[in-house]
């Protein structure tokens, strides 16, 4: 046996515990295959914590989260907890262990598989061939801001940016381009924020060290449209926290299908990874989750935090098999489906063929 790395596991809400099992499955059978080892230690948040312990986040989650190499998660959230004071939310919780843990980078890329090109809403022709990647600031921005305030008469919130939190960002997301295309844009409201006037100055600074890479700008508002519009010129967005959260799912739309795309928080520490997608209590248990997304993002985060590239190759190739044979969860019967699998099966059919590559 080679390596071994330790991997945190949040299951989460909904169905959270069912995809991370499925991950869990393609990643015991990658490590297997590829001749290293997988420790897992199951840390709580959201409202399975706040269930259990009171809190959206334990001091033992976050004490534990140091202690392994990365951290695969499911999703949190539901309608239980949807009347807590705010700072008893699962979200609540999610965002103070994304600061915690220093991650600051939030990547999320946009694939439209070739086999599911008619599941997207948009013309073949469009998102044929997307390939994106979304560098979405994560820490810093309006979601964190002070100062901030509510009352039923007047609410507000703070957007700040410092010139250290733009360039360590932009620097992720040129370092991201030199292995791709080598495009960024940065997308921002220069034209009237003072907060993207500084945005803008910054990445400018950032890409003199990068002179292979082509950098262009662009309002927010124009983004949103040419995602829509002209998927294809994209290569590298990098932009805020609160504009990341938008386009990012904007842009995850492309594939016609959320169930399908993986992301990863990524900083200085320990990285996080999950689906995009939510917990969806509405079809928690009954086996009908699409795990792929999941299954993805483990293959992320063998890839960004454990550098095992062939793996994580192994693990993207067999999801686009398993796609290409025609195996489809219920989300995705409509689209040129050979046979509709469960959850679990699906998982197991992905297991199986990394375990054959």
């Amino acid at each position: 046996m080679g390596k071994s790395y330790k991997i945190g596991i949040i299951k989460g809400d909904g169905i959270g515990p069912e995809i991370i099992d499925e991950a869990i499955k393609v990643l015991d059978a990658t490590a297997s295959h590829f001749g290293f080892e997988l420790q897992y230690e199951e840390f709580l948040l959201g409202g399975a914590a706040i269930d259990e312990t009171g809190s959206p986040i334990p001091q033992e989650t976050l004490i534990g989260v140091n202690r392994v190499d990365a951290v695969l998660f499911g999703a949190i959230g539901g309608p239980k907890w949807d009347n807590l004071e705010r700072h008893l939310r699962p979200e609540t919780g999610l965002l103070k262990l994304r600061k915690e843990m220093g991650t600051f980078a939030n990547l999320r890329p946009a694939i439209v598989y070739d086999e599911l090109v008619n599941a997207s809403t948009l013309k073949p022709s469009v998102v044929e061939g997307v390939d994106i990647m979304v560098v979405r600031e994560l820490t810093g921005g309006i979601y964190f801001g002070e100062p901030r305030e509510y009352t039923p008469q007047k609410a507000y919130n703070t957007m700040v940016y410092t010139k250290e939190e733009i360039a360590r960002i932009a620097k992720v997301a040129f370092d991201i381009a030199m292995k791709r295309n080598k495009r960024v844009c940065s997308v921002d409201k220069a034209n009237v924020l003072e907060v993207s006037q500084l945005w803008r100055e910054v990445v400018e600074e950032v890409a003199q060290e990068y002179p292979e890479v082509e950098l262009s700008h662009m309002y927010v508002d124009n983004a949103a449209m040419q995602l829509i519009r002209q998927p294809k010129q994209f290569d590298v967005i990098v932009t805020g926290n609160i504009f990341g959260d938008i386009l990012s799912d904007a842009a995850s739309m492309l594939s016609g299908s959320i169930g399908l795309l993986p992301s990863a928080s990524v900083g200085s520490k320990v990285g996080l990874y999950e689906p995009i997608h939510g917990s969806a209590p509405d079809i928690a248990g009954q086996g009908i989750a699409n795990p792929i997304a999941t299954i993805a993002s483990a293959a992320m985060m063998l890839r960004y935090a454990l550098n095992e590239i062939e793996a994580a190759d192994a693990i993207e190739s067999a999801i686009k098999k398993v796609l290409a044979d025609g195996y489809r969860t219920g989300d995705l019967s409509a689209y040129d489906a050979k046979e509709i699998v469960s959850c679990s099966e699906m998982g197991s059919i992905i297991a199986n063929y990394v375990a054959k590559s």
